[in-house]
């Protein structure tokens, strides 16, 4: 009988102590660090340029549509939109680089 009762104490003793080790949760602190705050800025700085290209797709586009409904020939709305592409991924490129 003796043997038992060792037994259940030890075994209330690990599920009390597992349960209250499950129920820690540690003080807030700062992880900020150097490092997370690069990555946060790069992740910023991609999706910066990510959106100016796609404003760049949009506007292009709407010109060589715009272009297609006018006296223009293809070629020159294939250059436009050409032009204004390029002009975007420029752009995107300064964000990416300046920051």
């Amino acid at each position: 009988m003796r043997r038992r009762n060792g037994w259940r104490v030890s075994t209330s003793a690990l599920a009390i102590a597992l349960a209250a080790g499950s129920l820690y949760v540690p003080a807030p602190s700062h992880a900020e660090t150097e490092g997370s705050q690069r990555r946060q800025e790069r992740r910023d700085d991609r999706s910066g340029a990510r959106d100016t290209r796609q404003t760049g797709r949009d506007e292009a586009r709407e010109t060589k549509q715009a272009c297609k409904e006018g006296d223009e020939s293809r070629a020159e709305c294939r250059q436009q939109k050409r032009e204004i592409k390029q002009d975007s991924r420029e752009d995107a490129r300064d964000i990416k680089q300046t920051d």
